[in-house]
Order: structure tokens, then C-alpha cells, then sequence
């Protein structure tokens, strides 16, 4: 949809802080294109986000290209390419927006606007933990407070659920099941079906303040492959729980939804009362198999939550104004709105002052 003023003014401000903030902790920023070829964009990490990407054929090479659905595939593209030969960890960061065949329920549009981190290389705990407290950092500039981390781990159902050794069809039932946070339709398919499955109702039930699902998960009898996940999780919470103790952190066990990229913990920051889903991040496998991690922030998402900014005050210029005096004031924060006939009036040009010969002196509302 059309972005109109003051609220692509406002997006576009939004946009440049929050990469303000990311470039204050050293990530350096990249521009991907929005257009590529099939087989550069679809590669690697992209191949999760296949069915969500446009395409079209190029009519001068023939070849098939697509629009991108998502950032961060490209940007870790960009890392094992173009910024192969840098030290690690890299850290960048990118502005842009995406293109995704189809909405969601909660979020219908199909184009929508991100800013995100990537770090490339930092395999360590403290990894996940930097991109989670510098997206909250963030967003904390922006005036966002009240913010939840909802942490989840994608690969705990499957490590389970491989663990069991119970037949296709059950483990799909399990799946659905637990997709859809059916805990009657899980204790029912999971009875007798092994101590392993007898765990998933359990799990299933954990989900909520972090100390009280880690606790759950070490109580817990896990397989090796799941034990390994529970213990980087509690690494990673307590990480970021020591450098932001009054972050409100969620874990969820059972939860696998998103990007099927991610292969560690998985990141959600969720804006207070019905602002609802600001950032999407997690640990993820770049180009090469080298360990990744990121979170992307939605700009239209954290408008919403975001308190609303003062915008750019507009001085209207009678005819005759002197050139200097438009430069003095635009020096001094105005935006100056020049006065083309004597027809022109700075009420009906939306202008918050009008210059009185002297001074930018403040509109009255209703006056012309």
C-alpha cells in the first residue's frame, strides 16, 4: 500500500534509528539487491524461503530470478562471497524491504519493511545472546518499552520425536498436534508410545517464564541430541538475563513455527499489550555451513508500538523572503515551505509556523 505523509516520514526515521542503534554496536551495514538470480537467492538458507518468494524470468538472459523474501539468506551470502576473507565474527546489519508470496493471518501484507543484524562466524552462546539485547537495545531508543523475548527451540520436537523411534504416521499426528498446541491431542497420541514420547506433554506444558521452563527441561529425562539443545538454550537465557536482568524472557519448548532455517534457539520480541510481533531472529547455518546468528525488526510493526515522534516543524515563506533567512532556519531544524504565489497560504500547506519578518512565529490551529 501507499505510505503517505507523515507516516512514510515517520517509518523512514524509525528506520534509520533503529540501524543507528545497530551501528553503535559495530555492525556494519549491507545492501543486497532486491532482484536476483534463482540459483544465488534460493541457495543455502534461501531454500527455506522458496515457496514464499515471487519470481520472474529475465527477458534479456532468459534465467529465472526472484524477488527476495526474506534478508538475511543474501546478507549471508554476502558474508561467505564478498566478505569471505574477513575476519569473524562479521557483523552486519541492512535496511530493505521484502516481497513474500502470501500474508499471514496477524500480518496480511505481502511487502513489508526490515531492519535486521546478522552475525556471521560467532558460534558461542553470548552470540545469540548479543543480537537479542542490541535488537532490545534498539528498540529502547525508539521509546518501545515493556518488550517480551520469547525464546523457542525448533529443533527440540524433531530431536524428540527422531528419538522415540515411533512410526511415520504417529510422529505426524505428534507434529500437527503439536503445531497446533493441542495438549489433549498430545498426552493422547503419546501414551504408550515410549518414555521418550511420554515427554512431549510435559514440554508442551512448560512453555512460559524462562526459569520456570528451563527448570522444567533439566528436570526432564532427555535424549543426548535434546539434552544438548536444553543446555544451549539455558546458556543463552542466562546470557542475556545478565546484561538486561529486567528483560521479560519467555521459553517455549515445542514450538517450531517460522523459518525452517534456524537450527538453535529461536528469537521473538513481542511489543506490550496488542503491538504484537516487532522482531524474528535465531541461530541458523550460513553459506558454508559456518555458524550464524540474527534477528530481524519489522519498521511497520514498531511504529505501531513505537510512542509517536515529533516531526519536522514547516515554515512558511511569504514572497520576498530573503534566501538567507530560508537557510538560517533550516540550519536550525525548520523545514521551509517557500511561498510561489501570493495565493499560497501555510495553513492549507500543512506548515506549523509562518516567518514574520523576524522569527518563525507558531500557526494557530485553523489559521490560513
Amino acid at each position: 500500500m501507499d505510505l503517505l505523509p507523515p507516516q512514510a516520514e515517520r517509518e523512514a526515521a524509525l528506520v534509520e534509528a533503529l540501524m543507528e542503534g545497530f551501528l553503535r554496536y559495530g555492525y556494519e551495514r549491507v545492501k543486497p539487491p532486491l532482484l536476483e538470480f534463482e540459483e544465488g537467492l534460493l541457495a543455502g538458507s534461501g531454500a527455506a524461503v522458496a515457496e514464499q518468494t515471487f519470481r520472474l524470468m529475465d527477458p534479456v538472459s532468459q534465467r529465472m530470478m526472484g524477488l527476495r523474501a526474506d534478508t538475511t539468506p543474501q546478507v549471508a551470502r554476502i558474508a561467505a562471497t564478498r566478505l569471505g576473507l574477513q575476519a569473524r565474527p562479521l557483523r552486519l546489519c541492512y535496511a530493505g524491504q521484502v516481497l513474500r508470496v502470501r500474508g499471514t493471518e496477524l500480518a496480511p501484507a505481502r511487502q513489508l519493511a526490515q531492519a535486521g543484524i546478522e552475525m556471521i562466524g560467532g558460534a558461542a552462546p553470548e552470540a545469540d545472546a548479543e543480537v537479542a539485547l542490541v535488537a532490545a537495545e534498539a528498540l529502547a531508543r525508539v521509546g518501545v518499552a515493556g518488550i517480551t523475548l520469547d525464546v523457542t527451540l525448533p529443533r527440540m520436537a524433531p530431536a524428540l520425536l527422531d528419538a522415540a523411534g515411533i512410526g511415520a504416521g504417529l510422529t505426524e499426528r505428534l507434529i500437527r498436534a503439536l503445531d497446533r498446541k493441542d495438549a489433549a491431542a498430545v498426552a493422547a497420541l503419546a501414551q504408550g508410545a515410549g518414555p521418550v514420547a511420554a515427554l512431549l506433554p510435559t514440554l508442551l506444558a512448560a512453555a512460559g517464564p524462562a526459569a520456570h521452563a528451563l527448570a522444567v527441561l533439566r528436570a526432564a529425562d532427555l535424549p543426548d541430541a535434546a539434552r544438548a539443545i536444553a543446555e544451549n538454550a539455558a546458556s543463552v537465557i542466562e546470557a542475556i538475563a545478565a546484561r538486561a536482568p529486567d528483560l521479560r524472557i519467555t521459553l517455549d519448548p515445542m514450538e517450531f513455527r517460522g523459518f525452517q532455517y534456524h537450527v538453535g534457539v529461536a528469537f521473538t520480541i513481542f511489543g506490550p499489550g496488542m503491538a504484537g510481533e516487532l522482531a524474528r531472529g535465531g541461530r541458523y547455518l550460513s553459506a558454508n555451513d559456518e555458524p550464524a546468528t540474527g534477528m530481524t525488526l519489522y519498521p511497520d510493526a514498531v511504529l505501531r508500538a513505537a510512542p509517536v515522534s515529533p516531526l519536522r516543524p514547516r515554515c512558511f515563506l511569504p514572497l520576498g523572503t530573503p534566501a538567507a533567512t530560508g537557510a538560517a532556519l533550516r540550519d536550525e531544524g525548520f523545514a521551509t515551505v517557500a511561498a510561489l504565489a501570493a495565493s499560497d497560504q501555510a495553513g492549507r500547506l500543512r506548515c506549523t509556523h509562518v516567518w514574520d519578518g523576524s522569527k518563525a512565529v507558531l500557526l494557530q490551529k485553523g489559521s490560513d
